[in-house]
């Protein structure tokens, strides 16, 4: 006999044990599924409360771009000052004084201040905008001169910041804006219900200043208009087009699989690359001119027609073929099939595809930067090939802009623009839920 002693038989576990290791299996992996369930909602609990953080300070900081600080002003339309010869000539009265006309209003108000330095002082309660209010209502009506009115005048930005309460009164007179004597003007105004907030019309109707009271948007929305306006002229029915053609008709051969792959690779090049080839080729090589909406248009659509053209494949490719089928079956061509059938039932994609490129497009401006749209533009743009700037753009001199009053300005700008954005967007949505079809 063998030496060996015989192998051991293999427990067999009971219906309970295998019930055990089942059931702490189960619970091991429901636990696990769980977990990363708490793990998803706590990502998205922090990306919520990032944007509530980043929007909230954004309208906490730019809510007050809304409101501008205006004085009350008994004003008398001196002829001595205005019209000393009593022309009424439309170029006598362009040129007059009004500055003085201001200077003896707030004279009257505070009639005793005396002495140059002092009512210099005081003059700068008022923004330097002021005069040409003045100048534009009696141009329009020579029959104010003579005559006594109440206007509400926008006051500097220092007294726009002391009555929202952004300057600390409590520091000293070097460090404040407004000197001593000047904040008891400040009081005075105030308590005689002299000086209120109210809405910033000039904020929605000006282009750029240099002083923040006096600064708005208007233009860069303007730009902003009539560059998308022309962007989107010229990228739909571009895109839509190649769309169609490479899905539809072009043959599958290597010179279209080149082309595919050019288009999913210009929509991975950063936008600043598309900026340096408008400079290089519109501008220096073409002529056109620098900060025009024309050339901010021509160098979006390139930007954009990628998105667009794969957005537009995609929503063609989304179509049954048995619609393509009918349609042929019933004697249709090839273009009527498309033309007819194939484009309309398409084209709910097509459109969401072109409105987010042009949201993409809104707020870009490293392109734009570099055709020279970041230049000082006072005038509201008229025509696509006047100088003109971009709400983001706008937005980024304001930021880079010294004084404090232009930190709500900036603010503000970026509500306007996230305004444009949500706009765009909901129209997206609304048009792909109105037109969408399901099989």
């Amino acid at each position: 006999m063998s030496d060996e002693s015989p192998k051991t038989a293999p427990r067999i576990r009971t219906a309970k044990e295998t019930q055990a290791i089942v059931a702490k299996g189960l619970r091991r992996r429901y636990w696990a599924e769980r977990r990363f369930r708490m793990y998803g909602a706590g990502a998205v609990l922090l990306g919520v409360m990032f944007v509530i953080f980043l929007f909230g300070t954004i309208f906490s900081r730019g809510i007050g771009a809304f409101q501008q600080a205006q004085i009350k002003l008994d004003v008398f339309y001196d002829p001595a000052i205005i019209d000393p010869a009593g022309t009424r000539a439309p170029e006598d009265l362009a040129l007059a004084d009004y500055a003085a006309v201001l200077r003896a209003s707030l004279q009257q108000e505070f009639p005793e201040v005396e002495g140059r330095s002092d009512r210099r002082e005081l003059s700068r309660l008022l923004s330097s905008s002021a005069p040409f209010v003045l100048q534009r209502q009696v141009q329009a009506n020579p029959e104010l001169i003579g005559t006594n009115d109440t206007l509400w005048l926008i006051a500097s930005d220092a007294v726009d910041l002391m009555r929202k309460e952004k300057i600390d009164r409590e520091l000293p007179q070097e460090q404040r804006p407004l000197s001593d004597q000047q904040l008891a003007w400040f009081d005075s105004l105030a308590a005689r219900d002299a000086l209120e907030l109210k809405f910033n019309r000039t904020f929605f109707t000006t282009g750029d200043s240099r002083d923040p009271e006096n600064a708005g948007v208007w233009g860069a929305v303007m730009g902003s208009v009539f560059m998308l306006l022309l962007t989107l002229l010229l990228s739909f029915p571009i895109g839509v087009a190649t769309a169609i053609y490479l899905e539809e008709f072009a043959p599958r051969n290597r010179w279209t699989d080149l082309v595919e792959v050019n288009i999913n690779n210009l929509a991975a090049v950063p936008s600043i690359v598309f900026g340096l080839l408008g400079l290089a080729v519109f501008i220096n090589f073409f002529g056109l001119p620098r900060s025009a909406p024309l050339v901010g248009a021509l160098v979006l659509t390139l930007l954009t027609l990628p998105t667009i053209i794969i957005a537009s494949r995609a929503s063609i490719k989304a179509v049954p073929p048995s619609i393509r089928e009918a349609a042929l079956g019933m004697g249709a061509s090839k273009l009527q099939t498309v033309a007819h059938h194939v484009l309309p039932l398409a084209l709910p994609g097509m459109l969401t595809g072109t409105i987010i490129g042009m949201a993409r497009a809104l707020g870009e401006s490293a392109p734009l930067l570099m055709i020279g749209m970041v230049a000082f533009i006072v005038d509201v743009p008229q025509g696509i090939t006047d100088p003109s700037t971009v709400l983001p753009v706008q937005i980024y001199l304001w930021s880079d802009s010294p004084e404090r009053g232009f930190v709500e300005k900036t603010s503000g700008a970026i509500i306007v623009l996230l305004a444009f954005l949500v706009v765009m967007n909901a129209a997206a949505v609304f048009l792909r839920n109105k037109f969408e079809k399901r099989w």
